[in-house]
């Protein structure tokens, strides 16, 4: 079930494959709620332990999967949490004694430790939902790319994606510009493995405020001289204003997206740091200050 209205909102964009674990192990709904203790999973009100269960349903349906690009899960959840689900002493009425992924959520991430994870809860915060569909949209793009095989796509891909990568770290974008270069002449699909490997390993890490000013700044010199003086000084403040954290990303993407379209710079136009996923998927609503993605 799609519960969060900004989880809903991806409907139209993306193709779901749904699940309820506790639903696919033979619970009913509504049902008395499950309970991690220790390193079980049981229900307290019967005293049944479906551990054996979730853990056998998890590696049947995630081994069944056909390729997927990211995973969204209920938050808090002893089935689907990812780091937030409550682990008990004992099936006693108590205080939880620690937090950590629920049982089908911690096979999740085992199984797919390079890909997009989120829970539902985080997504209701803009940066946090705009770093999830920024990677999930690259990654089904990459997809994409691979499924044709093709080594002038994947460098036409590369180049759509540079200023984001930038963004995530020059090491990084130099690191998979080298890969795409392929200068030992290595098979297409050798490259496309490790492109594939390190794309996903700078998704992983956060956003941050220097990398992605200094990649902002490099897309400012392509419109700059068509600006007046008062527009110049204007974003150099608001990027000023990012740096020390003032405003949230999109405020100096925003400004920038304008002047994309007023000066019709078609390099900048293709790059995913500016349109990164469909506009209908950007929402007014917000939580936690736009805070950046951890």
């Amino acid at each position: 079930m799609i519960a969060a209205p900004e989880v809903g909102a991806m409907a139209g964009e993306v193709e779901f494959i749904t699940v309820c674990p506790e639903m696919a192990i033979g619970l009913p709904s509504p049902r008395q709620p499950l309970r991690l203790v220790g390193d079980r999973l049981v229900q307290p009100a019967t005293g049944r332990d479906f551990t054996e269960p979730m853990l056998r349903f998890a590696e049947e349906f995630l081994s069944s999967l056909p390729p997927v690009d990211g995973f969204i899960l209920k938050n808090r959840s002893p089935s689907c949490g990812i780091s937030d689900a409550k682990v008990y002493a004992s099936v006693e009425k108590g205080t939880a004694i620690a937090r950590r992924a629920g049982m089908f959520g911690g096979a999740v991430r085992e199984r797919f430790p390079d890909h997009p994870i989120e829970d539902e809860g985080r997504l209701t915060n803009r940066s946090l939902r705009e770093a999830f569909l920024t990677a999930i949209f690259a990654l089904a793009s990459l997809r994409q790319v691979e499924a044709g095989g093709r080594m002038r796509d994947l460098v036409e891909f590369h180049a759509h994606h540079k200023l984001l990568l930038l963004a995530l770290g020059e090491a990084r974008m130099r690191e998979l510009g080298r890969i795409v270069a392929n200068a030992d002449r290595l098979p297409s699909a050798e490259v496309f493995r490790r492109y594939r490997a390190a794309f996903q390993a700078a998704l992983r890490r956060p956003l941050r405020r220097p990398s992605a000013a200094n990649a902002l700044l490099h897309a400012f010199g392509y419109v700059s001289d068509g600006l007046s003086p008062g527009e110049r000084a204007y974003f150099l403040e608001t990027l000023a204003a990012y740096r020390a954290g003032r405003v949230p990303l999109s405020t100096p993407v925003g400004v920038l997206r304008a002047w994309i379209v007023r000066f019709d710079v078609p390099y900048l136009a293709d790059q995913r740091l500016f349109f990164p996923f469909p506009s209908s998927l950007l929402s007014p609503e917000d939580s936690g200050g736009g805070r950046e993605p951890r």
